[in-house]
């Protein structure tokens, strides 16, 4: 009878989730046929060959796995090309944001020293800093620094916010049960702004993606998806531009679910699910 009396609510709350799901599923089934048949109104509409359509891009994208016309080079290779720079370049800066946002939120000397040079080249756009990390480090390490750019900031900023906002109270329990300095910072502190780290992580994901392409589209060692694009694009084969467009897109949505799984993992972790 208990035992029964325990499933019964456990049972619902799995139907209600599976409902959520379904929904959401629902919703995002809506908002990707909308954005289909949009696009490919205004295709119709236009009726210009630098605009295709949906079918004419999907048939540009299967055949680009296998050979782009004019260039010689599949877009998986380019794929794997800029996958490998964007890892590169988002773990550079993770593990460069994460300890020095752990810094300036918990050291006001550190924050002071440091804040006045951070805040002068945090809004140089990471394109404005190409041209040089080109010249300086050449068609490998550019583009993967210029990813390190896009996404340091905002993971550092989340960081740097999430020290700050752990409550006074949590710190001055720790202190008066004789926990020391680093107990308190690895016990409360640290653990207090992982989920403001995850949605710095979230965001710097979306950005580096942008910075990555755009760096390729002007040049890149072994090409890229940004490389795809600009070389379409000169060779007037639209389509194929837009198959590598919509490869951007089909990554970009891959990494921030992935990015919103490990938040939802670590949430679940840390019993704040």
């Amino acid at each position: 009878m208990a035992q029964e009396y325990l499933t019964t609510p456990i049972n619902k709350i799995q139907k209600e989730k599976r409902k959520g799901y379904a929904v959401k599923l629902g919703y995002i089934a809506i908002s990707i046929a909308a954005l289909i048949l949009t696009w490919w109104a205004l295709a119709v509409v236009f009726d210009k060959s630098y605009f295709p359509t949906p079918p004419e891009v999907f048939e540009a994208l299967i055949q680009s796995f296998d050979n782009v016309p004019g260039i010689g080079l599949s877009m998986s290779t380019q794929l794997f090309s800029s996958l490998e720079r964007f890892v590169f370049g988002f773990l550079l800066a993770l593990v460069t944001a994460v300890p020095v946002g752990l810094l300036l939120g918990h050291s006001k000397r550190a924050e002071m020293l440091f804040t006045p040079a951070i805040e002068i080249i945090r809004p140089i756009p990471p394109m404005a800093w190409v041209p040089l990390f080109f010249l300086a480090f050449g068609v490998f390490l550019g583009p993967v620094l210029t990813i390190f750019i896009g996404a340091f900031f905002p993971i550092l900023s989340n960081v740097v916010f999430g020290v700050k906002s752990v409550d006074k109270n949590l710190i001055d329990a720790s202190k008066t049960f004789g926990a020391s300095k680093l107990q308190t910072f690895s016990k409360v502190i640290f653990p207090s702004t992982i989920p403001h780290m995850m949605t710095g992580i979230s965001v710097g994901l979306g950005i580096g993606w942008m910075c990555i392409v755009s760096a390729e589209m002007i040049g890149a060692k072994g090409g890229g998806l940004g490389f795809i694009i600009q070389s379409c694009y000169n060779l007037g084969l639209y389509d194929f531009m837009f198959a590598g467009m919509v490869m951007i897109g089909i990554l970009g949505i891959l990494t921030a679910l992935l990015g919103k799984f490990i938040e939802n993992e670590v949430a679940r972790w840390m019993g704040m699910k």
